[in-house]
Formats: structure tokens, C-alpha cells, sequence
């Protein structure tokens, strides 16, 4: 019983021995790690979590109480992985013997910045209509009338006229870019292979924006497909491609593409339903980071760190990733920008000529 409870986990744990080598990991670990039991089973930890890291200290902690040490938000390092924040916990037996428990930090806080995103953007739906009516209209009529005024106006006020109509065609350019959050009805769901949507992304990419960085792909090749709008996907993913092209270095930026298939997250869906959301996407940047003090308001609308962002493109693409039942996040180190991206699996049918009508 003890056997099966311990692959039953469902947070990922490692047994230490007295000798501070892995002697177990349970399937939560291998899958959050990457790695089988048979590759990490008799390692140091040492070698693993480095000497001086804090793992290393929660460890010696809990053994020299015989009870349990935990800490919140702390650099988890391992062999091949970026560094990531996490919580811990170590509990160790009189033979000194220690369970750690890893707790990938803020999953839960990042689904409640998730739903936040959404009610911003359906904020934005509605407002977008009233703009484009309470606005645009009256735009053109100063521009109309700048342009009758500049027909006859002298040189010095024939400046003022065109500052006129630059300005209204900036304003209604930015009127055009709110009105994408306008409600456009439900999507037309159809089977989207995920790897087909980051081909075309990329290379859009690379012939454009992106021609100074490279491009480093890590794909699961067996994944399933998503329910959705391909074209708008491509917007979305492009979107994300242009702001990590934009944030790498003029020399030496990477982009790092990464699918892969983890169960277990859901989010809330119709009439209270749970969505299970298992497909990852992960488009990352070496660039300089989004500043701490943005991070938790990236995807709301105006929020930028551009000096001539208009701040609607990450929360257009939150409205995208949410309108096909997903969630996306950002964590941000200066070094390292990762954006997530969580989709849901088709499970249906393909529609018919008359069901697609």
C-alpha cells in the first residue's frame, strides 16, 4: 500500500538517503523533472541540487530536527532545466532518511491571474463598440475638416493642419487595434495541430522581425490536436514571437519553442464544468526580462513597457488563448522570459457541410 500511495503522489517527490543520494522518485518527479527513477535513482545531491543551494540546506535542516523544513518561492535547480521558483518541503526519519516535496510555485495564482485576464478582456469587448461608435465617427470629421482647412491656409498653419490629421489617424489607428476585442461569436472549433500553427508563425517570423535571432525548437511530436481557429492561433502565437524577437539581443537572441503533454491542470469552463487543459506551449526569450513591477498586470489591456506599445498586444492574445479555453502566463527573469500557453485536446468530431454552415 505504501507502493502504490507513493506513485500516487500528485506533487513531485524524491527519497534521499542518509548517504544524500536519490534512492527513489516518485512518477510526479519524473515527469516535473524530466528524467525516469532509473536515471536519477543513486545520484548525489550534490551533483543534482548543487552544494550551497537552498534544497541542499532545507535537507540538513530537516535532519538535524528529525521533523519537517519547507520554504516558499526558492530557485529549484536541476541538470538540464531552467532555473524555476518553487516551494518545498523536507521531512526526515530518525535513520535520516528525508522525503522532499516539491510544490511548482504559484500554478494556482497563476490560473487566478488567468481568470482575471479574461473578465479584462471581456471588459474590453464591450467597450471596444461603444468606442469605435462614440469615436471614430467624430474623428473623421476633424480630420475632414483639417483637410479643408489646409487648402487654404498658410505655410506655418498649413503644419498645424497636418499635425491635425496625423494625430487623428494615430488615434484611429489605436481605435482599430481596441476594436479587436470586439465580440466576433463563437469560434469555429476545428482539429489544430499545434506544430502546424508554430511552422507557419515561424516562419512569418523569420522572413520579418525576426530575422536576427534564432530559433531553438523542443517539440513533442506525439501530441494531440487542439479544438479551435488555426488563423487565429497564428495570430496569437505571432504576436508572442514579435515580442520576444523585439526583448532578445541584437546579437545572440534565441527563441526557444517547447511543446509537451502535462496532465493534470484545469481550469473552469460553461455551467461550472472543469477543463482539462494538458497541452503546454512554451515560447521563450534570452532578452533583458519584464520589469517586477509589470509582471502580474502583463495581459491587461494599455499595460506596456514599450515607449511606443500601444500595451493591447498580450492582452489580445489573453482574449485568443481564453476564447479556445486555455490560459497563459508569463514568468520573467532578466536572461529568460517564458510565456505558457495551456490548451485543452480535441476529443470530438469533425464537422459536417451543414454543421460547419
Amino acid at each position: 500500500m505504501a507502493d502504490k500511495t507513493w506513485s500516487m503522489l500528485p506533487l513531485p517527490a524524491l527519497m534521499i538517503g542518509p548517504d544524500d543520494r536519490m534512492r527513489a522518485v516518485n512518477g510526479a518527479a519524473e515527469a516535473f523533472l524530466g528524467a525516469s527513477e532509473a536515471l536519477i535513482a543513486g545520484r548525489a545531491a550534490d551533483d543534482l541540487f548543487g552544494a550551497n543551494s537552498r534544497v541542499k540546506e532545507l535537507i540538513q535542516i530537516s535532519r538535524q530536527a528529525t521533523a519537517t523544513a519547507s520554504d516558499h518561492t526558492v530557485d529549484f535547480v536541476w541538470p538540464g532545466r531552467e532555473i524555476e521558483q518553487v516551494d518545498l518541503l523536507a521531512s526526515a526519519d530518525e535513520e535520516g532518511e528525508v522525503l522532499l516535496i516539491i510544490q511548482p510555485q504559484s500554478l494556482a495564482e497563476h490560473i487566478d491571474r488567468t481568470l482575471s485576464h479574461r473578465h479584462a478582456a471581456r471588459s474590453m469587448s464591450g467597450m471596444a463598440a461603444m468606442l469605435a461608435h462614440e469615436i471614430k465617427n467624430p474623428l473623421a470629421g476633424i480630420s475632414g475638416a483639417a483637410q479643408l482647412l489646409e487648402m487654404g491656409a498658410s505655410d506655418d498653419d498649413r503644419a498645424l493642419t497636418e499635425l491635425i490629421r496625423e494625430e487623428t489617424q494615430r488615434i484611429e489607428t489605436l481605435i482599430n487595434k481596441v476594436e479587436a476585442f470586439g465580440d466576433t461569436g463563437p469560434l469555429m472549433r476545428l482539429p489544430v495541430n499545434i506544430h502546424d500553427v508554430l511552422d507557419r508563425a515561424k516562419r512569418s517570423a523569420e522572413a520579418g522581425f525576426a530575422s536576427h535571432v534564432k530559433f531553438r525548437e523542443q517539440y513533442d511530436p506525439s501530441l494531440p490536436e487542439v479544438p479551435g481557429d488555426h488563423d487565429l492561433m497564428v495570430q496569437a502565437v505571432l504576436n508572442l514571437m514579435k515580442n520576444a524577437a523585439e526583448a532578445a539581443p541584437p546579437v545572440g537572441g534565441i527563441i526557444t519553442l517547447r511543446t509537451a503533454y502535462r496532465a493534470g491542470v484545469s481550469l473552469g469552463g460553461a455551467r461550472g464544468a472543469r477543463v482539462s487543459t494538458p497541452l503546454l506551449l512554451e515560447i521563450a526569450d534570452n532578452g533583458k526580462g519584464v520589469p517586477d513591477d509589470m509582471q502580474r498586470e502583463i495581459f491587461e489591456p494599455f499595460v506596456t513597457s514599450k515607449s511606443s506599445g500601444s500595451g493591447l498586444g498580450l492582452a489580445l492574445v489573453s482574449k485568443i488563448i481564453a476564447e479556445h479555453g486555455g490560459s497563459i502566463d508569463c514568468q520573467s527573469a532578466p536572461g529568460r522570459t517564458v510565456f505558457r500557453l495551456r490548451f485543452p485536446i480535441w476529443q470530438g468530431q469533425l464537422p459536417t457541410e451543414e454543421t460547419a454552415a
